[in-house]
């Protein structure tokens, strides 16, 4: 495109310097008046009119022309790029946290395997239970692609885990995590949790939440008392009130995909952050070094495929939203909401903004001294901040 409007200019150019009449000669030297019939155009005009046409559109094609040119050249490079990575990648092996809608998605429609498995390259999946655990499955090589939670870096990071953060999501879902008690519990708000017994999973987004809610009714992390427990083991105990509030993030929250759970909600995403939660909670992608400096290409690719397993998805929210609004009274906000992220971009590059606020969290976990010693989440060995342009 930029080849394109610099041949417009051009064109412009060619056809005012190549013309032998010029703008000034097809305008009077008296006020310009809007009744054409006063204007009095010079001899030849029709001649040199057709000319400058002329001119124009030749210089549009010729534009055009070394468009399409560059434009076949580069993505002909890109492509022998991805095929020669691709002979030395062989194998491609992503990790994912059950519940993360992007990669579920991109599992199950198999858009990677329809593009890299015509390339010999074999694509695995593997789940895991925790964030904490994909980064350090990343460092000892287990995995090469993975998509977490942007807390569970901070303490990899400070444990000196070897990964690179790469992308991030654009939103991050307002009831996507939440903090439950049981149906029958005493507590109904988060001043209420004073001395209680709460579940979370260490080193997690829920560790960072919970501290932050915590913040909001002026209660410290030393007034709570933590239960480490990743959340399949939280759940059996929350059933039986083996604790009192239980801070989790989808599918464990109260959504239709978790109607048979227990518990109610007494703070989510929305009522801790209001609309920072996108930055104050990131959901970030991660990559083994080697991929990000031997495989850039192939990392493109990827985070191009999960762009458009996290756009296939949007738009099936919103058809379904559509049909429960055809029987069922919703607010329009939500449907122009999902109307417009469902033609956003998904994932964006790793940005300051995101990086700012998760120095803030570690800051944070430091002063708390639950990790060792300052990090620094900015540091490129551990982030990769890009100019490129992501246009899908």
């Amino acid at each position: 495109m930029f080849l394109f409007s610099g041949g417009l200019i051009v064109s412009l150019l060619w056809s005012v310097i190549f013309s032998d009449s010029s703008f000034a000669n097809l305008i009077p030297n008296h006020s310009f008046s809007p009744v054409v019939s006063q204007f009095t155009l010079p001899k030849n005009t029709n001649r040199r009119v057709l000319e400058t046409i002329g001119l124009f559109i030749g210089g549009i094609l010729f534009a055009i022309m070394l468009d399409r040119i560059f434009y076949k050249r580069s993505n002909g490079d890109t492509q022998i790029y991805i095929t020669k990575e691709a002979k030395k990648l062989k194998q491609l092996k992503i990790g994912y946290p059950e519940g993360m809608t992007n990669l579920e998605v991109l599992r199950e429609q198999k858009f990677l395997e329809k593009y890299f498995e015509p390339l010999g390259v074999t694509v695995t999946w593997t789940s895991f239970l925790a964030a904490s655990s994909l980064i350090e499955a990343l460092s000892n090589g287990s995995i090469d692609f993975c998509g977490g939670g942007g807390t569970a870096s901070i303490f990899s990071q400070a444990a000196e885990h070897v990964f690179v953060r790469v992308a991030r999501e654009k939103y991050t879902a307002p009831k996507g995590q939440a903090i439950l008690v049981l149906d029958n519990s005493p507590i109904q708000t988060l001043a209420d949790l004073k001395g209680k017994k709460i579940a979370f999973d260490q080193g997690s987004s829920s560790h960072y939440v919970l501290i932050r809610a915590l913040e909001k009714v002026g209660l410290r992390y030393s007034d709570i008392e933590p239960i480490y427990l990743n959340q399949p083991d939280a759940l059996p105990k929350f059933r039986r009130g083996e604790v009192d509030a239980w801070v989790v993030w989808v599918p464990y929250t109260s959504t239709q995909t978790r109607t048979a759970y227990p518990g109610r909600c007494i703070a989510d995403l929305e009522t801790i952050f209001g609309d920072r939660a996108s930055i104050e909670v990131p959901t970030l992608y991660y990559a083994i070094p080697e991929l990000v400096r031997d495989y850039p290409d192939i990392l493109k690719v990827i985070l191009e495929e999960v762009n458009e397993a996290g756009t296939w998805a949007r738009k099936r929210e919103l058809e379904a939203t559509q049909r429960l609004a055809e029987h069922h009274q919703i607010d329009p906000m939500i449907i122009k909401n999902l109307q417009q992220r469902s033609i956003e971009r998904t994932i964006i590059p790793i940005d300051e903004a995101t990086l700012t606020a998760l120095q803030h969290q570690a800051n944070t976990f430091r002063d708390l001294k639950l990790i060792p010693e300052r990090i620094n989440v900015k540091d490129g060995t551990y982030s990769l901040l890009t100019k490129q342009n992501w246009t899908y």
